[in-house]
């Protein structure tokens, strides 16, 4: 624990004028991301005495042990600089809003030839329009069923598509009338697009007239004694009106408008949010969050709204947002949504009429997901902290785990030899750290070397890191900036790391790097300690990597290994297995550690086998990319013929040049052609195919 006033600046350092300000661990870590209309003023807040502060403020100075400030010009920027470093960091003690789901968007892809309607999640894509969220997906294909009978717009896969075409007959909907059948030219591209466009229109609010030609098309119809044609135009507004139907009618003057309500205690907090098209609810989505940081009800609405909001543009930000308390600095908040949307957005507390009641009810929604929550979570919350506490005393160990690592080795007979690294915090699974490996001190199989071999390479990193943040002091006979121990070396293959771009904002006045990020911007790897370290084996495999660690000069960090067969719990320098009860939690979150290090490894493997045995002659080509050795293969039909053909002849192929087609050629001609494959049955040779292998 830190005393803050060891780090507390002095206070003609703090410059009076807006900014971002940030607090780093001990580790250099990033914990906490908040922004002020004066970094003079705000930052002395928090080096009050303890007794004064709140006990969650408290908590964060003196976790922290260093504090640093990016000054701005105005208390929007300041907004969008603290919106990009908390999505940049994730520091600890930020209000972090998680969706327990995915919500599922009505899209349409208006960015293709003949654009697709679809149910989509995840991030949103460039020339697609959206219409929700849902909270279900049956809710989206229900609308869609009835919105097809009148826009007819493509539904199908690119698959299915294409094969239609191929075939020249229609799928099932476009028998049925519910597909235009663009798929065999039944309408031409800008009638299909016409008809999405349609769709989207009615999707977006604007119905009245819509409805209002329809019902005239119909009475024309009739009036023209076109009978059948107007019982068609009738069943097609009763499928519009029961539509409609589904989105009650919520504001009489067609108001787009988003509803924020928060219900909250003195640990956590739920948002709901509504969104309001042309006076009816066309999304809801909810939000829970702790309340790991001094906030009250406008703290947390303005977090909510830059979460909603900052990867928004354009029409995703309505005209106005209703909220239940504004934020300190409303006007700069107004101001961040208006540079969002690119016209005025008003925020503001409704009052009275129908905005006030549906605001209670968006209200009633927040406090029942804040109920169905704490419910959910308290026995989740309860087992995780049971299994970490019982997992520190099996292991002895001073406090529970809450950083634990874990290794595994995978390998097809030796080939293949790869690693990884998965990281739980607080007993969940935190993907974004997760690493692997290949290994490359030696060949064949010995699973033994290989653990040392990563754990070695694992943690000369993070001594590397030590040494480059100045964490490690300097000692007689030591260069500066030296880290103890064997000379670092950089990781392998890093595996899944997050890619954390910057959104184009200034960096601190002093040009001072992230001690978590390269100069390049990206991410550090490795540069924080796990509590525990769990490698997938038992003895020999944790002697490994405590010989590992214990070579690097690391004896902080607690080492244990989970073998497969009986579960058995291995602990360095002991000839016998630590036995958790079967009925554990902490056996159970060991195991869960176990499996997820396993998987991610066998993964890795597979893919590295499945790209081996795929390699072809024309991979070995220096220089020849994935486009040109398509070209090849297509000029000449196999890389037989390509290996017979003439320097002149593979010149013919656009894209190839003279020393290409050389390279090309005598690449071919090393290259040892595989045996012929028989077929046992009759004894007949059958012959190369595209791709080189046989069939």
């Amino acid at each position: 624990m830190a005393d803050p006033s060891s780090y507390r600046p002095k206070p003609g350092q703090i410059p009076d004028s807006p900014g971002v300000y940030k607090f780093r661990d001990e580790h250099r870590r990033v914990i906490y991301v908040g922004k002020a209309k004066s970094l003079r003023q705000r930052l002395a807040n928090y080096f009050q005495p303890l007794t004064s502060l709140h006990p969650r403020t408290a908590t964060m100075v003196t976790t922290a042990a260093a504090v640093e400030w990016t000054v701005v010009a105005t208390e929007v920027e300041a907004l969008q600089l603290e919106y990009s470093w908390i999505k940049e960091f994730d520091p600890r003690f930020n209000v972090k809003y998680r969706d327990d789901k995915s919500y599922p968007y009505l899209a349409v892809t208006m960015n293709e030839e003949f654009p697709r309607v679809q149910v989509m999640r995840g991030a949103k894509k460039k020339g697609v329009r959206y219409f929700g969220p849902y909270g279900h997906a049956w809710a989206i294909r229900e609308t869609v069923d009835l919105m097809l009978r009148v826009f007819p717009v493509r539904t199908c896969s690119a698959g299915v598509f294409k094969r239609s075409a191929q075939i020249g007959r229609p799928c099932l909907l476009g028998y049925i009338g519910k597909c235009a059948a663009p798929c065999v030219a039944r309408v031409t591209p800008e009638e299909h697009r016409e008809l999405a466009e349609d769709f989207c229109d009615f999707m977006a609010g604007r119905t009245g007239a819509y409805l209002r030609r329809v019902e005239q098309q119909m009475m024309d119809a009739a009036e023209d004694m076109e009978y059948e044609r107007a019982a068609r135009l009738r069943d097609d507004l009763g499928a519009l009106k029961k539509a409609l139907e589904k989105n009650a009618i919520v504001f009489n003057d067609a108001t787009d408008a988003d509803l924020i309500a928060v219900a909250e205690d003195e640990l956590e907090a739920a948002v709901q949010i509504f969104h309001v098209r042309g006076g009816r609810v066309r999304g809801q989505r909810g939000w829970v969050t702790d309340k790991v940081e001094a906030v009250d009800t406008a703290g947390l609405v303005e977090h909510a709204l830059q979460q909603l909001y900052g990867e928004e543009t354009g029409d995703s930000v309505p005209k106005e947002v209703l909220v239940p308390a504004l934020p300190e600095d409303a006007d700069a908040v107004s101001g961040w949504l208006a540079s969002r949307r690119g016209s005025n957005v008003s925020l503001r507390i409704p009052q009275r009429g129908d905005k006030k009641a549906l605001m209670v009810t968006v209200a009633r929604n927040a406090q029942q997901a804040l109920t169905l929550h704490k419910t959910k979570r308290a026995s989740d919350l309860t087992t995780r902290s049971r299994a970490l506490e019982e997992i520190a005393a099996a292991l002895e160990l001073d406090s529970a785990p809450l950083r634990i690592e874990c290794f595994d080795i995978s390998h097809l007979q030796g080939d293949d030899v790869v690693a990884s690294m998965v990281v739980f915090e607080d007993g969940l699974a935190r993907k974004s750290e997760y690493r692997r490996f290949q290994i490359k001190g030696f060949e064949g199989q010995d699973d033994v070397r290989s653990m040392h071999e990563v754990i070695s390479r694992r943690f000369k990193r993070y001594l590397a890191e030590q040494a480059r943040t100045g964490e490690w002091g300097e000692e007689e006979g030591q260069e500066p900036g030296e880290a103890p121990g064997p000379e670092p070396t950089g990781p392998s293959e890093p595996g899944l790391v997050p890619g954390r771009g910057s959104d184009g904002s200034s960096g601190p006045v002093s040009g001072e790097v992230s001690a978590f990020q390269e100069e390049d911007g990206r991410p550090k790897r490795f540069a924080y300690p796990p509590q525990l370290l769990v490698v997938d084996g038992g003895q020999p495999q944790v002697a490994a990597a405590k010989r590992a660690l214990d070579e690097l000069g690391i004896d902080d960090i607690a080492v244990c290994g989970l073998a497969k067969r009986l579960e058995e719990v291995w602990v360095p320098d002991e000839d016998d297995p630590v036995v958790l009860p079967r009925s554990s939690e902490g056996l159970y979150l060991l195991q869960r550690v176990r499996d997820e290090a396993h998987r991610f490894a066998i993964t890795y493997q597979r893919a590295k086998r499945t790209k081996r045995f795929k390699a072809g002659p024309l991979d070995a080509v220096p220089g020849l990319g994935d486009t040109r050795k398509q070209a090849l293969i297509k000029h000449f039909g196999s890389v037989k013929k390509l290996r017979s053909a003439t320097i002149d002849e593979i010149c013919e192929v656009p894209g190839i040049g003279r020393k290409t087609a050389e390279t090309v050629a005598a690449a071919l001609a090393e290259a040892v052609p595989a045996a012929p494959a028989v077929n046992t049955a009759t004894g007949e040779i059958m012959e190369e195919d595209d791709g080189g292998s046989t069939t």
